[in-house]
Parts: C-alpha cells; structure tokens; sequence
C-alpha cells in the first residue's frame, strides 16, 4: 500500500516534470506520450493489485 501512497506520485511528479521540460510536441506524439505514461504506471504495481480484493487467508 504504501508504494501507490508515496510511489505513484512521485511518478506523476516526474512525468510532469520530464513532459515539461521539453516543447509541445505535435498532437499525436504528445497523446502517444500520455497514453505510454498512463500505462506504464500500472505494470510495476500489478502485484499490488492482484491482492487486492482477494480474502484474507
């Protein structure tokens, strides 16, 4: 619990950050940026996930 507490956004805080950083791209590269970014979060937290919900043992 504590990794989608503190580490999601920390994530959020470095995407923005690197995003910003750089001019606005076109539409198409900035949505294929947000999209990536949007995804990219949830694969190291799919563990988490899969706990979630499930009966306590």
């Amino acid at each position: 619990m504590f990794i989608l507490i503190v580490g999601l956004p920390l994530y959020v805080i470095l995407i923005v950050n690197l995003i910003s950083s750089f001019d606005r791209p076109n539409f198409l590269v900035e949505l294929l940026i947000y999209l990536l970014s949007g995804i990219v979060w949830a694969l190291p937290l799919r563990s988490v996930f899969r706990g979630v919900g499930q009966a306590e043992e």
